[in-house]
C-alpha cells in the first residue's frame, strides 16, 4: 500500500508536528460545538482531525480510507439522532467533514491552508446568529443587484478584448468597463455600509471608495444625499471631502512609487490638498449632535446600484479617453496637460499614473509630470463640485462644499504657483538622484 513507511524510515519529528496541527484545529472548531452543548463536541473533533492526519501522513489510500471512516461515523450519529426525534445535525456533520479534510492536509504536510479553512469553519459556525439574520434581512432587489455585480466583474470583464478594437488604440473596452464596475461595486459599498452602519457608513465609503475614483464615490454619495431628502447632509459634506482628500494621497503614492522625482515638483500643492480638505472635513458639523431622546433619521434604501448611472458613466469615460488621446497627439506638451485636466474629471488616478510613467521613461521631465499630475488633481476636486451640485441638487451642500473645496483648489494653486518659483538648482540634484533610481520601473 503507498505511504506506508517501515519503523526506521518512519518521519518521527514530521508526524508529531502534523499530528499535532491537527489535533489543535480540530479542538478550536470542536471548542465552539462544545459550548453550543452539541453531541459531537471538542473531543470528537479532535479525533476526527486525528484520523484525517493519521490518514494523510501514511499515503493517499490510507487518508480516503479515513475520510470513509469519518463518513460512516457521521451517518451513525445522524441515524441515532433520528432515532430520537430530533432533527439530524447538518451543520455539525458539514464541520465534522471539513475538520477531517483539514487533517488531511495536515497529515501530507500543509500549513497555512488547513490553518485559514479552521478559522473560516470556526467563524461560520460561531456566526450563526449573525449571518441568519443578514441572509434572512435580504430583499429580492438586493439579492438581484448582487447577482447583477458579479455577472459585470467575472462574465462580461474576461470576455472583453484586450487590445484595442481600432488600428489607433483610441477604443479600449477593458478600460472603460473597468469604470462601469468601479461604480456598481463602489455603489453597492455604499449601500451595505449604509445598511449596516448607519450614515457612519457613508464616511467610511468615502475615504475608501476616493482611494479607488474619488469622482465615482462622490456621484455615489450626492445620489444618496438626494434619495435621503436631505438627511445625509452633513455625512455627504464629510464624505466628499474625504474623498477629495484620499484622492490625494492615492495620486501621491502613485507619484512615489512610479516616479519620486516628479513628486518633488508635485509635492507642497497635493500635501496642502490633502491638509486643507482633512481640516474642513473634520470640522463640526452644522447641525451639532442630536437630542438624546430623538431617532436618527430613517434613510430610504432603493437599490444597491443603478446599472443605468454605470453604463452612462462608462460611455462618458470612453469618449473622454479618445478625444484625450488625440489632443495628446496633436498638440504636444500642451495636449499632455489638457490630457491631464480632462483625465481628471473621469480619474485622476490614470492621468497621474500615465504621467508618471512618462517621466520614469524620460519621455517628459519630472517637473512637466509633477504638474500634469497636480491639474489632474485639481481637475478632480473642481468635478466634484459640480456632480454634487447637479446630482444631489441640495442648496445647502452646495453651499459648504463650494466654500471647502473651493479653498482646497485655491491652497492646491497656491502651492503649485510656490512650487514653481522654487529656485530649480534646489531640487535639480534630489531630481537626478531620485529620478535614476526608480527608472529602472519604467523599463
Amino acid at each position: 500500500m503507498d505511504g506506508l513507511y517501515t519503523t526506521a524510515a518512519f518521519p518521527h519529528l514530521q508526524a508529531i508536528f502534523r499530528l499535532g496541527l491537527a489535533l489543535g484545529l480540530g479542538l478550536f472548531v470542536g471548542l465552539e460545538r462544545e459550548w453550543r452543548h452539541k453531541d459531537a463536541g471538542l473531543r470528537t473533533f479532535g479525533f476526527a482531525a486525528l484520523l484525517g492526519a493519521l490518514g494523510g501522513v501514511n499515503g493517499e489510500s490510507f487518508a480516503l480510507v479515513s475520510l470513509a471512516l469519518l463518513g460512516l461515523l457521521l451517518t451513525l450519529m445522524n441515524w441515532q439522532v433520528i432515532r430520537r426525534g430530533d432533527r439530524p445535525e447538518l451543520t455539525t456533520s458539514a464541520a465534522l467533514l471539513v475538520t477531517g479534510y483539514v487533517g488531511v492536509l495536515c497529515g501530507v504536510g500543509h500549513t497555512f491552508t488547513p490553518v485559514v479553512v479552521t478559522i473560516a469553519t470556526a467563524g461560520l459556525l460561531a456566526w450563526k446568529e449573525q449571518l441568519a439574520d443578514f441572509s434572512l434581512g435580504l430583499t429580492a432587489t438586493e439579492l438581484r443587484s448582487a447577482i447583477l455585480l458579479a455577472v459585470l466583474a467575472f462574465v462580461i470583464y474576461p470576455v472583453l478584448p484586450k487590445e484595442p478594437l481600432d488600428p489607433w488604440g483610441l477604443i479600449q473596452p477593458r478600460a472603460a468597463w473597468v469604470t462601469v464596475i468601479l461604480i456598481a461595486g463602489i455603489g453597492f459599498a455604499n449601500y451595505v455600509l449604509l445598511k449596516a452602519f448607519g450614515t457612519k457608513g457613508v464616511q467610511i465609503t468615502g475615504f475608501l471608495g476616493g482611494l479607488v475614483n474619488s469622482t465615482v464615490t462622490v456621484t455615489e454619495l450626492a445620489v444618496r444625499e438626494k434619495e435621503s431628502g436631505g438627511k445625509l447632509h452633513d455625512e455627504a459634506y464629510r464624505g466628499v471631502l474625504l474623498a477629495t482628500c484620499a484622492m490625494a494621497v492615492r495620486n501621491t503614492v502613485l507619484l512615489g512609487i512610479v516616479a519620486t522625482a516628479a513628486l518633488l515638483a508635485a509635492l507642497l500643492p497635493i500635501a496642502l490638498i490633502i491638509v486643507v480638505s482633512l481640516l474642513f472635513a473634520t470640522r463640526d458639523t452644522s447641525r451639532g449632535p442630536l437630542p438624546a431622546n430623538s431617532l436618527p433619521p430613517v434613510i430610504p434604501l432603493h437599490s444597491p446600484f443603478s446599472l443605468q448611472s454605470a453604463l452612462k458613466f462608462g460611455f462618458v469615460f470612453l469618449v473622454l479617453q479618445i478625444v484625450g488621446t488625440l489632443a495628446q497627439r496633436a498638440l504636444g506638451q500642451a495636449g499632455f496637460y489638457a490630457v491631464s485636466i480632462v483625465g481628471g474629471f473621469v480619474s485622476s488616478a490614470s492621468a497621474v499614473a500615465s504621467a508618471a510613467m512618462l517621466a520614469a521613461q524620460q519621455q517628459v521631465t519630472p517637473a512637466v509630470a509633477g504638474i500634469a499630475s497636480v491639474l489632474a488633481s485639481l481637475a478632480s476636486a473642481g468635478v466634484n463640485l459640480v456632480l454634487v451640485s447637479r446630482v444631489a441638487q441640495d442648496r445647502k451642500l452646495d453651499r459648504r462644499l463650494r466654500r471647502a473645496l473651493g479653498a482646497v483648489m485655491a491652497c492646491g494653486i497656491a502651492g503649485a504657483v510656490i512650487q514653481a518659483h522654487v529656485p530649480r538648482e534646489m531640487t535639480l540634484h534630489y531630481e537626478q538622484m531620485l529620478g535614476s533610481k526608480f527608472s529602472h520601473l519604467a523599463r
